[in-house]
């Protein structure tokens, strides 16, 4: 991935070409994301090194290097193996649920069907948060991030339904778009989750470096 040269810094104005190369960047993150994330046990450890990326990319304008990324994504595979299996296990229950309630198989109607939606869309936009905390400490520490994101979801709820509608977007356009075009959507949806979240600053927590 090359460089993104931030317009602040060379007082020169971003054009077509630079927004084009930023797309095609994203891009190729989603495609590296999924296929790292393939084996379903390292989906945490890809996650969370594709948002680490992006984090380096949003405050620093750079990408990181690549030794750098395949470093990363070593150190977070065992860790996050229980985030993997934790992370499919409940978004598994969670379409099994609505699968059922939609078709009819199980009692609730309509209000079921309702409440369990927007219970899956605050679990997906909380989820949303926790990505972005992890990316904050270089793909790492999924516990300490998923503390400081329920905080920061209580404290701005406004921003945590925000970041549920951008991941019931992505959700429905994965679903919409042809397959071969899901991995690419994995890089957008991690680079819109930064923009969403970063609309105002994150609380400091401690216990994140």
């Amino acid at each position: 991935m090359v460089s993104r040269a931030e317009p602040q810094d060379t007082g020169v104005r971003r054009d077509w070409r630079d927004v084009a190369r930023d797309a095609a960047d994203l891009a190729l993150l989603g495609i590296l994301l999924v296929l790292a994330a393939a084996p379903l046990v390292t989906a945490a450890a890809a996650v969370g090194t594709a948002s680490a990326a992006v984090h380096d990319w949003t405050r620093t304008g750079s990408w990181p290097p690549a030794r750098a990324t395949v470093g990363r994504f070593g150190r977070s595979v065992l860790p996050g193996v229980p985030v993997s299996l934790l992370a499919v296990a409940v978004a598994g229950l969670l379409a099994a649920d609505l699968a059922a309630l939609a078709t009819g198989r199980v009692p609730g109607g309509p209000p079921a069907l309702l409440l369990t939606a927007l219970v899956t869309a605050g679990l997906a936009g909380w989820a949303g948060l926790v990505v972005v905390e992890v990316g904050g400490n270089g793909g790492g520490r999924w516990r300490a991030a998923a503390r400081s994101a329920a905080r920061a979801c209580l404290d701005q709820p406004a921003r945590w339904a925000a970041l549920s509608g951008v991941t019931a977007l992505a959700g429905l356009l994965g679903v919409l778009v042809t397959p071969v075009a899901v991995p690419i959507l994995a890089g957008y949806t991690v680079a819109a989750l930064y923009a969403v979240a970063g609309r105002r600053s994150l609380p400091a927590h401690p216990e994140l470096p």
